[in-house]
């Protein structure tokens, strides 16, 4: 590992513990060089993964896209950052479940959905609306319809 500081490659780990709720490990290191401290983090490597979009289209699975449209369903609910994280890490385990190398966009739609219906109701709402284009009242009534039941 380089030195952030003065780019020398000797560093030597001080201390290792992993990270609560994630599958990854917090490491302290020193330079043996100018003898200043940094800390790294180290996760695994995941294999690539494909989403099918609605149009076939295919493209890299992105972690950002889930945690932009989250945190825009969570938007001024009282729900912890930590809870939303902990909640995309579980959605991400779910999705990375799949035996494929390839996952279609609409059931890591589902996913979400399933994840935010736990969550909060109204994020789960404000996703669904989105997620499944609702074109009028009467399609969001029957939504909730089927969340109340």
């Amino acid at each position: 590992m380089r030195c952030p500081y003065c780019n020398q490659e000797n560093t030597r780990v001080m201390d290792s513990r992993p990270v609560e709720d994630t599958n990854s490990i917090r490491r302290r290191r020193q330079c043996d060089s100018c003898k200043r401290r940094f800390t790294t983090y180290e996760t695994v490597e995941t294999i690539p993964l494909t989403v099918i979009k609605k149009d076939q289209n295919r493209e890299p699975y992105s972690r950002a896209k889930i945690q932009d449209g989250v945190l825009r369903a969570c938007y001024k609910r009282p729900i912890p950052i930590e809870q939303t994280e902990a909640m995309i890490d579980s959605i991400e385990a779910d999705i990375y479940s799949n035996e494929g190398r390839e996952i279609s966009s609409s059931v890591i739609g589902e996913i979400v959905m399933e994840h935010l219906k736990d969550l909060d109701a109204v994020a789960y709402v404000r996703f669904a609306s989105v997620y499944r284009e609702f074109k009028d009242i009467s399609t969001f009534m029957e939504e909730l319809k089927k969340f109340m039941a």
